[in-house]
């Protein structure tokens, strides 16, 4: 039996708050490494229509990785399948940034969450159009589904990605170099680094990630995706959604989830909640540190795994 999820948010929010060890917060991309790590926030959009929020929940965050989900499901509704001819579909065990399997498998990258993943379906998604094109639909579709039009881009963000963005540089060359970046490589790196600056809070992304947990509907009664790509993305971002410690959030978590530098996590519990925690310091995988203790004690008291029984949920 689901405990009193109002209580449960609350007990998360305040013991996450008191723990002493955060992480780090990414030290790469300047702009982050300014965020404050005593910070965290959680948000859950369950399928009856409540939120329940707790800790920093209203304050905005750069959701960096976590915008893969949603570039994906663009991605998937221009090219279909399509998309498959250039991404893989499996864990990649290596960095999100790393350039070794790249190689090995052609420029075929592992998977659409990886970064060099990432950049192809950027490249989908420019579609022969200028960068802000792009960046304009991304906007507009995360603005959609939150039903937020406040939602914006972090503009001194992505000028900190574009200015120390070596290693996305290098794996979009590699890339095009074997046919699989089509786009100028400046102009696909241009809204990628964008859409990763995209910011926003708990609350928003929450409500952003619904669709996922409805079968691919929008609360307002629209449909966004199919049922069957909504399950293939959940099914992704369980396999995918943590890079090389993937595995291990599945193992501890159990919940279809895409982490983000920035320190966010969007879970999904399909036909239950969609879920949001935030906080800035990473453990050394690159996911957030508290965020993913957070999300292992929710599903250990709600029941949520993917892999729990029905009656246990």
């Amino acid at each position: 039996m689901v405990p009193d999820l109002p209580a449960l948010v609350d007990e998360i929010a305040t013991t996450m708050q008191a723990m002493e060890d955060r992480g780090q917060v990414a030290s790469y991309i300047p702009e982050l490494a300014k965020v404050d790590p005593a910070q965290f926030g959680i948000a859950i959009a369950t399928a009856d229509g409540r939120l329940l929020v707790g800790g920093d929940a209203d304050t905005g965050f750069s959701i960096q990785s976590i915008s893969k989900v949603f570039a994906l499901t663009l991605a998937l509704g221009k090219v279909g399948d399509q998309l498959w001819d250039r991404v893989g579909r499996e864990p990649s065990g290596n960095a999100f940034n790393s350039i070794v399997q790249l190689e090995q498998e052609q420029g075929i990258p592992r998977n659409p969450f990886i970064n060099a993943g990432a950049i192809v379906v950027s490249d989908v998604n420019l579609g022969g159009h200028q960068p802000r094109v792009a960046i304009g639909e991304m906007l507009r579709f995360v603005r959609y589904l939150a039903g937020d039009d406040a939602i914006a881009i972090n503009e001194e963000v992505a000028a900190s990605e574009t200015a120390t963005g070596f290693r996305n540089m290098a794996l979009a060359n590699y890339m095009r170099a074997f046919g699989n970046v089509r786009h100028p490589v400046d102009l696909v790196l241009g809204s990628y680094f964008h859409q990763c600056a995209i910011e926003m809070n708990c609350r928003q992304l929450a409500l952003a990630g619904r669709y996922l947990m409805l079968d691919g509907r929008h609360p307002d009664g629209g449909r966004v995706v199919s049922p069957g790509r909504a399950r293939r993305i959940n099914a992704l971002m369980l396999t995918c959604g943590h890079y090389d410690a993937s595995g291990d959030f599945a193992f501890r978590v159990g919940i279809p989830g895409k982490s983000g530098v920035g320190g966010g996590i969007l879970a999904i519990v399909p036909g239950r909640a969609s879920i949001a925690v935030w906080s800035p310091g990473l453990n050394e995988n690159g996911n957030s540190q508290l965020g993913t203790q957070a999300l292992e004690l929710l599903a250990r008291r709600t029941g949520w795994s993917v892999f729990s029984p029905p009656d246990a949920r």
